[in-house]
């Protein structure tokens, strides 16, 4: 059976010196399987639409801002990650330049700027709680290859099971 996940991106959005991350506070719907959570930016791949494409959209559509630099940081193939169990894709940018000024919210919730440190925080297990952030339980995987300075792409999987990863592993090209 061929394998047809859902395609997305997912955008970290740097500050203009590079010490603070656009993260979006899913705050607005209490319905969505992701409330509470901050995340990076991004969403679903539309028919005709390449990857980078894509994601130029979403940034524009979440946060109001053009970009003008990006690069692919890596792909996560995410089997049973979405909210009835579907399978994902994901393409992960980091955006190191844009125009406009970001929206403060969208209809998703709250954006803001995080420090990066804090996020590093949060992908660290002792230190987690005092960041003051709840992410997805699988992100403090993939996060560090996101921000490190090797300039290869990574490539991993991360199935889920009952909304939690069950496993983990990375290829760097």
């Amino acid at each position: 059976m061929p394998y047809t996940p859902i395609l997305g991106t997912l955008g970290y959005v740097l500050s203009p010196d590079g010490n603070a991350v656009l993260m979006v506070h899913r705050n607005a719907r209490p319905d969505d399987h992701a409330f509470g959570k901050y995340n990076g930016l991004g969403g679903k791949l539309e028919r005709g639409e390449d990857i980078a494409a894509g994601m130029l959209r979403e940034i524009h559509e979440e946060a109001g801002i053009h970009v003008t630099a990006m690069s692919l940081r890596g792909t996560v193939n995410w089997p049973g990650f979405g909210k009835n169990g579907e399978d994902w894709l994901g393409y992960i940018f980091l955006i190191s330049a844009w125009t406009g000024t970001p929206q403060t919210r969208n209809e998703e919730g709250d954006l803001s700027w995080v420090p990066v440190e804090r996020v590093r925080m949060w992908c660290d297990p002792p230190r987690r709680a005092a960041s003051g952030l709840d992410m997805w339980p699988g992100d403090f995987y993939f996060l560090p290859l996101v921000f490190d300075a090797d300039p290869r792409c990574f490539h991993g999987v991360m199935p889920y099971e009952n909304g939690a990863p069950v496993s983990w592993s990375a290829t760097r090209l």
